[in-house]
């Protein structure tokens, strides 16, 4: 006998033997010899199967996401949460962090004042033009290029007319091509009703998906969700993964469940070192000039 054949059993029948190969479709759990067996199977499986896919669906979505965006290109440092501290180059494609930007414009001249920091490109003078290098970008299928064009006409920004559909069809765009951004802007369309009908459970499913690809403002709003339905552990899972990718409202979030008896002392302890890492990994020098310095900063809070 060959012991490298791999024998299953029937759930339904119980016939053994390595034909026995036709697995359910949802859980992977049980095998079948044929079509007919797992139909006839598929009532006594409901329960069972329901109970295991929803446990397959948590493994994945409280599983720590790697970051949203890759490190800095000039400081190789990891990149802040809050937009604040990054901008996207729409030239070049790079996000860059502020204390970058800073740096060469602390040091440039009049003349070269505001050009990229990565590629050195001037910026685009009037809105039209600006829109113009985004779709140069969109045209070469660069997922956040078309996420923020998405952005630009949800809200009627730059010269664009608002306009809902042409954002969720961008957003979808981007989202096949991994934007963790864009399933947030597909969630929040169904969550408020923007040119689809409000549907929360789809919403649910957008911010799900926005969550697992490294979008720490989706896990936040998971969180709240949860929260309000009164599933507080759940809550705290979200949070806990939110606070450790630099969302500082969660950890005030986490420190109310604390004082209310849902988390314990070790949780928030927890959540405290998470996020003291996250600034550590963040910190530089060049971005605690840029922050210091108001006119600077100011300026990139409104871009």
């Amino acid at each position: 006998m060959n012991t490298s054949d791999t024998t299953n059993t029937c759930a339904n029948c119980g016939k053994e033997g390595s034909d026995v190969t036709n697995s359910c479709n949802k859980c992977k759990m049980v095998m079948y010899c044929n079509a007919a067996c797992k139909k006839k199977h598929r009532n006594k499986h409901k329960k069972a199967c329901e109970r295991r896919v929803t446990e397959l669906h948590d493994e994945k979505l409280f599983k720590q996401p790697p970051p949203q965006f890759e490190d800095c290109p000039i400081c190789f440092l990891r990149l802040p949460l809050l937009h604040t501290g990054r901008t996207y180059m729409n030239c070049c494609g790079k996000l860059i962090c502020t204390g970058c930007i800073f740096a060469v414009q602390s040091r440039a001249t009049k003349k070269e004042h505001d050009i990229c920091p990565f590629c050195r490109t001037p910026p685009p003078g009037t809105d039209e033009e600006y829109i113009k290098q985004y779709k140069k970008r969109v045209d070469l299928n660069d997922a956040l290029a078309i996420t923020c064009l998405g952005n630009y006409y949800s809200l009627g920004q730059f010269g664009l007319p608002q306009n809902y559909d042409k954002a969720l069809e961008l957003f979808h765009r981007a989202a096949e091509l991994g934007s963790a951004e864009a399933y947030f802007g597909i969630a929040h369309a169904f969550m408020n009703g923007r040119g689809v009908e409000l549907d929360e459970k789809k919403g649910i499913h957008y911010y799900e998906l926005a969550a697992m690809g490294g979008d720490t403002y989706a896990r936040t709003n998971l969180g709240c969700s949860e929260w309000r339905a009164g599933n507080m552990d759940r809550a705290l899972k979200h949070w806990m993964i939110a606070v450790k990718d630099g969302d500082f409202g969660t950890l005030k979030n986490i420190k109310l469940l604390y004082s209310e008896g849902h988390a314990t002392k070790d949780d928030y302890a927890k959540a405290l070192r998470s996020y003291r890492a996250y600034l550590d990994e963040i910190k530089s020098d060049q971005r605690d000039e840029a922050v210091a310095d108001d006119d600077f900063y100011k300026y990139y809070e409104s871009v």
